[in-house]
This record gives structure tokens, sequence and C-alpha cells, in this order.
């Protein structure tokens, strides 16, 4: 039945998450605490906790809002989202699911299954920043996934990924801050860098809720803070 897709459980080499589990079910889940905080995070920030007992992944993904909250995350993390359509069952990277607002690619008519989260290689860590006029229940403004991996000793960046959430009209890879990190032992320079980069790619909006200066401003400050906490977390690990 229906209600057979609302797991969250391990599989070989990552998690899946039926796309009618409910967010805060994703949210509390020890499973992803201990292995993708940054994802429970995600989930922590949307609506209240009425509102995150009753939506689901499936149904905060499908919206396919470019303020959508878990889309940054799972991006940064590598989710796929499994589809069924009538041609068959397909897997498709999170980070190609969503065309427009509020438009995926399902042709016609299609269902979201499950998302497949892979686990993260040693020395990876990421943070999720919302900014919103209100603590609880307002759309994000301004969202920022960003995720890590350094080399065994901790100095080099071997790869990274930023997505921007609420400043394009799908979430958005901010591909050049990336390649300001990639490859380099990373310093303040670079971390500033990078946060410039990010605010010159976002292709925000002036909407009722900020004006498209202020979304770049934005994106300039969590990216920054982004990789500097994503580097801490990283350097804390055993």
């Amino acid at each position: 039945g229906i209600k057979g897709f609302d797991f969250v459980r391990e599989i070989e080499g990552g998690i899946e998450i039926g796309a009618l589990a409910t967010i805060r079910s994703i949210e509390t889940s020890p499973l992803i605490k201990q292995r993708f905080p940054l994802l429970g995070e995600a989930a922590g920030k949307i609506g209240s906790v009425q509102v995150r007992n009753r939506a689901t992944i499936g149904g905060n993904l499908c919206n396919a809002a470019p303020s959508a909250e878990t889309a940054p995350s799972l991006i940064c993390l590598q989710a796929e989202a499994e589809v069924i359509e009538s041609s068959g069952i397909r897997r498709v990277p999170l980070e190609e699911f969503f065309v427009g607002p509020g438009q995926h690619v399902f042709k016609g008519s299609g269902l979201m299954r499950r998302i497949i989260v892979p686990f993260t290689p040693k020395n990876c860590g990421g943070v999720y920043f919302k900014h919103s006029p209100r603590k609880a229940m307002d759309l994000a403004v301004v969202g920022v996934g960003c995720v890590l991996t350094l080399d065994a000793e901790k100095k080099r960046c071997l790869n990274s990924r930023i997505v921007l959430g609420a400043v394009a009209p799908i979430p958005l890879r901010a591909r050049k801050a990336e390649a300001v990190v990639n490859g380099r032992e990373i310093t303040e320079k670079e971390i500033e860098d990078a946060g410039v980069v990010a605010s010159q790619e976002a292709n925000p909006i002036t909407d009722v809720r900020g004006s498209a200066e202020y979304r770049r401003e934005m994106v300039m400050i969590f990216v920054k803070r982004g990789i500097r906490e994503a580097l801490n977390l990283i350097r804390s690990q055993r």
C-alpha cells in the first residue's frame, strides 16, 4: 500500500528515503542524524512541527519551488530520485530533477518513489543555512547548502558542492564558487573569493520576501560561513 513508502532506512552504500516519509521523520531519524546531519538540519527548518508531521519529502521536492528546503542539501549529497513513469522506473540525479519554478522532469505523468543518498566519503562534512525574516514558518529568502571533502591530512579540498536555494529558478549549483576551492588548501582568501563568485552566480528575483541585491548579499555571507563551518566540522571529526 501507499503506507509502504514512508521509510528511512540503510541500503548498501547509502540510505533510501521513501517519497512519503514525513519531513519530521527525516528530521528525527537517528540514521540521518549520524550520517547526514545537514539533511536533518534542513528538514528541521521547514514550517512548524505540525507541518513537518504532515509534509513529505516527495511533496517538498515535487512541488519544485525554488525555495524547497530539502533540495540544496540533497543535491550537495549527490542524491538521486527514483521515479516511476509509464515507460518504467528510472533514476534521476536530484540536480537534474528541477527544470523551472514548479517544474520537474516528469514527462506528463510520473511518481516519485524514493530518494537514494550515497554515504559520504571520509573527511567530508557539510552545513545548510536558511535565511528568512521570521525564525519559522517562512519560506527561505536564501538557502545555502555546502559540503566539502578534504584529503587525508584535512588540508586540501578534494571536492566541494555548494547549492543555492531561492535565488534562481531552480536550486542552483554554484560551480564557479566550487572551482575556487577545489584542489586547494582553503585559506581566508579562497573563502572570500568563493562568497563573491557565488553571489555573482546567483540569479535572484525581487519579491515580497527580499530584493535581488539583498539575496546576493546573503548568498555571499552564507557561502563564506558554510565553507568555514564545513571545514571546522571535518577538522573536528576523529
